[in-house]
């Protein structure tokens, strides 16, 4: 069946084109395009990327007024129809628009946007005269000459000497002579077109082959005489290799020129191609091969529920319960294996960048170049050629962070979610999407499994697994209580700091730590210590005067930063010189409270001289491959602690580390989060499992002031039951999920009484609607459906960036549609006010509340 009609989302980021639009298809482009093809399009007076969502053979509307599609940007469709349908769901789910969730569904190396280029018309006649509009507004000779200045006509010659210049690159050449570009243009001596430029291109490199063999061969050996003999060895070397061979490695090899190849293609006994390479992050690693473990019987018992899933091709999602060092990391690697053996492929995702470098070790030893791996760190390019490996089939197995979910592979059997509880699975920026809800849609769309892994699985997918009453996410739960080969989970001691200060120790290492960390250094074996503040110090204050160093554009303190001997601020990252004396009184008794990873560092090093740490946070893991130095130098024992933010309190598995230290472990409970216990009783958790992995015992101890709190308590204990049954009386108790749904709407403006008024217009309508429906009340009085809105109140970092920001919760449960009748509101607010100034922001199922 031929199509004639594209329905086309375009890439313009506006809520009044968050639709799709008819376009003509080409005769020359029918059979190419197909849903999901990336195209260029005209829209208004400039030409757009666009995606095609469907194809028709008519339209309602008048097709003499449809505009043709102007460019087919990919021969393969980047975006499989699954994909597509995976978009519209995301649009209705998380209030986002469509093209937002289809640009997360790329790499930004296709994120492309509208080239202008300048080009010298052809003539009808003589091709050294330029055409000149004629009276039907076609091109045609001129009969009269065409009264040109001298810089037209340097700006003319220069362009049909280059054969198309773009119109950044002429502007910039001929800076200040907009006027007479634009002239030429109007006359139709110069002709502007726009193309979609994307931001990477394929890496091609020139390759060189012997175009001669045999008989044909040994005469044109025999046919050089002295003066060519080193166009005689480069023939001799390809005839060796006889393989296409990169012309730089041929000239670096046999250090001859260029010159020397080129000849020996003239004369035919060569052959200089063109050829395109993948750019591969890991070409120079060496992975160490695995052979598959013996399975222990609790791990045969999971592998067996999720393979059987995969041999029946059915849907199925398993909630693995494992605590830490149980071996989830080879059940993925054992059930992937029977994955690929049925001729499906598998995504892994893990949460933090920190820990692709081992599951990266792991994956490519066991499958060796079926993977592909997907992060941020990677560079564009390399990010883009990943993605065409999985995309043209290339390979079987995707690892990386949240976004490669959207891996496009062709019949998707199994997806893996290593520490599924981890929020950074959720997104911030919109679409604001969950990886685990897309990783389950998928999942239905292929008939595939997945696997949800966690010593501490969060609490919705825990009662989910529990309760088995949401009918459309129902995990299996599995559990592996045990560690393989006899090892024991470390014993973990709570240290209250309180009475260390009561004893005199002003130290931020309780004397207990202190001597973990002496014994360790005497006995060879390696620490890991673990803060989750980044940074010297976290606030500065005047001792004279009480002013607290706080950031100009955010209602945030500053951060104290040692090395750069800077002020930063870690939410819109403002910077100054760190001050000597008092701003406000002048005084010089200028203070550093708190403590951060860069403190500590420099208090081990006193403590201990000679001391070999390894920091690990964001200001020491900026630069590309920094994890993955990092981590290996801990590794290999080039350090003795290994200190660090969250990056190094999950997934990593150090048969030498016997001890890990927690020097706060209660700074996440005093955030305005309800789930501030769950988080804190999942990091010491995690962090307590690093230690003890192998033959060594291990040892936990944790610093608190809060030695009582039922998070740490149980977190000692590895007691994830125990917590969960408390924690959950106090959700249920105050309706918070699992046993309702939240949406988190927040307002933004740069004017205070603006934002005021627009937020209680929003709340107030929101509240009427929901009334008319019938759906408004108090979660107490009502059993099965019920929504009730809290707010709008000032958000707990009350301005960010200059702007000020109001926030609503909306706290539903039952079946009630309250993402569309939140997404209507906002809608409608930002009609009434019509100020683009004022943002609203619509989060559904947020895992942050700041």
């Amino acid at each position: 069946m031929s199509y004639r009609i594209a329905k086309v989302i375009v890439d313009v980021p506006s809520r009044e084109t968050d639709r799709p639009f008819d376009y003509l298809i080409p005769a020359a482009m029918q059979g190419w395009i197909e849903v999901g093809s990336r195209v260029g399009v005209p829209f208004g007076r400039r030409t757009v990327q666009g995606f095609v969502l469907s194809l028709h053979e008519d339209t309602e509307m008048d097709p003499q007024r449809l505009k043709p599609i102007q460019e087919l940007l990919d021969l393969m469709p980047p975006l499989p129809q699954d994909l597509v349908k995976l978009a519209e769901w995301m649009s209705r789910k998380y209030a986002c628009s469509m093209i937002s969730a289809l640009q997360a569904m790329i790499p930004a190396a296709l994120k492309g946007k509208a080239e202008r280029y300048v080009t010298v018309p052809e003539t009808d006649g003589n091709q050294d005269e330029p055409a000149f509009p004629g009276e039907n507004g076609g091109l045609s000779s001129p009969v009269l000459p065409v009264l040109l200045t001298g810089e037209e006509e340097e700006i003319l010659a220069y362009v049909k000497a280059s054969g198309q210049v773009t119109m950044e690159h002429l502007s910039k050449r001929y800076p200040g002579r907009a006027g007479e570009i634009k002239g030429l243009i109007g006359r139709g001596l110069l002709s502007e077109t726009q193309m979609i430029k994307d931001k990477v291109r394929k890496k091609m490199i020139k390759t060189v082959a012997a175009a001669v063999s045999g008989e044909a061969a040994e005469a044109a050996l025999a046919s050089f005489s002295g003066q060519a003999r080193r166009q005689k060895e480069v023939l001799e070397f390809l005839l060796e290799v006889g393989a296409p061979l990169s012309l730089q490695e041929v000239l670096q090899t046999l250090r001859v020129t260029a010159g020397t190849v080129q000849k020996l293609a003239e004369k035919g006994y060569a052959v200089i191609e063109e050829t395109e390479v993948f750019r591969d992050p890991y070409k120079n690693r060496r992975f160490q091969g695995s052979e598959p473990l013996q399975r222990t019987p609790e791990q045969d018992q999971v592998y067996r529920k999720v393979t059987e899933a995969l041999s029946a091709r059915s849907y199925g999602v398993f909630l693995l319960h494992g605590v830490t060092g149980s071996g989830k990391t080879e059940v993925y690697l054992q059930t992937i294996e029977r994955c690929i053996a049925l001729g499906r492929q598998a995504i892994v995702l893990v949460p933090e960048i920190s820990l692709t470098p081992q599951m990266v070790e792991r994956f490519k030893g066991r499958f060796g170049g079926k993977v592909a791996v997907m992060h941020s760190r990677l560079s564009t390019g390399e990010r883009y050629d990943e993605w065409r490996k999985i995309r043209e089939g290339r390979v079987q197995v995707a690892i990386g962070a949240r976004s490669a979910v959207f891996a496009p592979f062709a019949d998707l059997g199994l997806i893996v979610m290593d520490e599924e509880h981890e929020t950074s699975y959720k997104q911030e920026e919109t679409p604001k999407y969950h990886a685990r809800d897309v990783a389950v849609y998928r999942a239905r769309q292929y008939g595939a499994a997945v696997i949800l892994g966690s010593a501490t699985p969060s609490l919705e997918s825990y009662h989910a697994a529990r309760s088995q009453a949401d009918e459309l996410f129902a995990p299996l739960l599995l559990e592996m209580k045990q560690r393989p080969a006899g090892s024991r989970l470390p014993g973990v001691h709570i240290v209250d700091m309180r009475e260390e200060l009561r004893d005199g120790n002003r130290s931020m290492f309780s004397r207990a730590l202190h001597a973990g960390i002496a014994a360790r250094l005497e006995r060879g074996e390696q620490t890991v210590l673990f803060l989750n503040r980044r940074g010297h110090s976290t606030f500065v204050m005047c001792r004279s005067c009480g002013y607290v160093a706080g950031c100009p554009e955010c209602d945030i303190s500053l951060t104290y930063h040692q090395k750069s001997n800077n002020l930063r601020c870690h939410y819109c990252g403002y910077a100054a010189p760190a001050p000597s004396i008092c701003p406000e009184c002048g005084s010089e008794h200028i203070r550093y409270f708190g403590t951060g990873t860069q403190r500590v560092e420099g208090e081990l090093a006193k403590l201990f001289p000679g001391i070999r740490v390894i920091r690990m946070d964001v200001d020491t893991t900026t630069e590309k491959g920094s994890h993955e130095k990092l981590l290996q130098a801990f590794r290999e024992k080039k350090g003795d602690v290994l200190l660090g933010t969250q990056m190094v309190a999950k997934g990593l598995d150090f048969p030498e580390v016997t001890l890990v230290g927690v020097i706060a472990a209660d700074t996440a409970l005093n955030f305005p989060d309800f789930r501030s216990a769950e988080k804190t009783f999942q990091l010491l958790t995690q962090v307590a499992g690093r230690a003890g992995r192998h033959q060594l015992p291990g040892e936990v101890f944790i610093q608190t002031y809060m030695p009582d709190h039922y998070s740490i308590v149980h977190a000692s204990a590895h007691d994830y039951a125990s917590f969960v049954r408390e924690e959950l009386n106090h959700r249920k108790a105050m309706h918070y999920p699992p046993y309702s749904r939240l949406i988190l709407v927040t307002l933004s403006h740069e004017k205070l009484p603006v934002l005021l008024r627009m937020a209680e217009n929003f709340a107030g309508d929101l509240r009427h609607k929901a009334q008319r429906l019938g759906w408004y009340g108090n979660l107490e009085r009502f059993a099965a459906e019920a929504l009730d809105i809290l707010g709008p109140v000032a958000s707990p970092i009350p301005r960010i960036k200059n702007r000020y920001r109001f926030q609503c919760m909306v706290k539903y449960r039952g079946a009630l549609d309250a993402v569309r009748l939140v997404r209507e509101t906002s809608a409608e607010t930002l009609d009434q006010l019509r100020d683009a100034s004022l943002q609203i922001s619509i989060d559904v199922d947020p895992q942050m509340l700041m």
